[in-house]
């Protein structure tokens, strides 16, 4: 496939070097209807050329694509996403159609006169409206979803601290009130790397770990801290997304609703994993197993691709049982 990419480019860029060669020419003569004719033909050659390769990236690119959200919030997102992407794709395909069309029908001619057209104030305002009605229609939309995903006043949602430093995360939860302890880089010492102000009393209770569990159903509160630069929290199997400040918080919340062992059953995944394990048996390799994955999503540093954190999804009363096994502060830090 790649070798395919590269013959093409070499073709593209071999086109293109001839055309400006021939339009160089022209200087020094005129366009007769025998060039008009070729380049007509030259243009429904390249829309035929570029609906296959629209065609093809459609029904085998589609491979490279995420699967299902992961998350109930998160299906908003994939709506956002397919009503725009099917909206730019039915007009790019029709304009891309007219374009070429038109290039080759009214292709020049010595036997036909150009029509002089001044403008159409009725073909303005439908070109002008009508986008502009679809923009405020996907905009709000995705304003609507933006405040569903900023939405954390549910009292029973699991509050998790995820802390970004190069080139690692940290995750602290909430202990039994529920509230995390104050954090500052200013009381990072020793064993406690996240910083933790260990007089505050919500502080004692809280559980370190360098491993999300998420219970399935139940929303999640996330709070995010950076030590160093700026860093971007990116779990894409469940939509979400948000950057890692020094010296700020940041949130955004979400509920589970696959766990790890339902998503790596659905047929999207299958798929992608065994097309994933296929190259890796070719380079002898050991097999790929899907899990749900913490990312940095900002270039921060030497490092920056190796930023990540396993997320696992259970149903709630494993979830329960192994919070319960995790030491809380109080006991890790005397």
């Amino acid at each position: 496939m790649l070798a395919l990419f590269y013959i093409f480019i070499g073709v593209a860029i071999g086109v293109s070097v001839w055309q400006i060669t021939r339009i160089m020419n022209f200087r020094s003569s005129i366009a007769n209807d025998k060039d008009n004719a070729a380049q007509g033909k030259f243009a429904i050659g390249f829309m035929a050329f570029l609906y296959a390769i629209m065609i093809y990236c459609l029904i085998f690119m589609n491979v490279i694509m995420l699967p299902e959200s992961a998350s109930i919030e998160g299906e908003h997102d994939d709506n956002l996403f397919n009503i725009t992407f099917w909206l730019i794709g039915i007009v790019q395909f029709l304009m891309q159609f007219l374009i070429f069309y038109f290039t080759f029908k009214y292709r020049g001619s010595k036997d036909r006169k150009a029509k002089f057209y001044a403008d159409s104030h009725k073909l303005e305002f439908i070109w002008t409206i009508t986008p502009a009605i679809v923009l405020v229609g996907l905009i709000g939309y995705g304003l609507w979803q933006w405040n569903n995903v900023m939405d954390l006043s549910d009292d029973d949602a699991i509050v998790i601290e995820v802390y970004a430093q190069q080139f690692r995360w940290d995750a602290r939860y909430a202990g039994e009130d529920n509230t995390l302890g104050l954090g500052n880089v200013n009381y990072i010492k020793g064993i406690n790397t996240l910083g933790v102000d260990m007089t505050d009393k919500n502080a004692a209770d809280d559980k370190q770990v360098t491993e999300l569990y998420l219970p399935k159903g139940r929303k999640v509160h996330f709070k995010f801290r950076s030590q160093d630069v700026l860093h971007s929290a990116y779990m894409p199997h469940f939509r979400a997304q948000m950057n890692c400040v020094p010296g700020m918080v940041t949130e955004f919340g979400f509920t589970p609703k696959y766990t790890t062992e339902e998503m790596r059953q659905q047929p999207e995944v299958i798929d992608k994993t065994n097309g994933i394990n296929k190259i890796r048996r070719a380079k002898g390799e050991d097999p790929y197993v899907f899990d749900y994955l913490l990312l940095c999503n900002k270039i921060c540093g030497a490092s920056h691709y190796n930023m990540q954190m396993k997320i696992t999804v259970v149903e709630p009363e494993e979830y329960e049982k192994w919070i319960a096994e995790q030491p809380t502060l109080s006991e890790v830090i005397k």
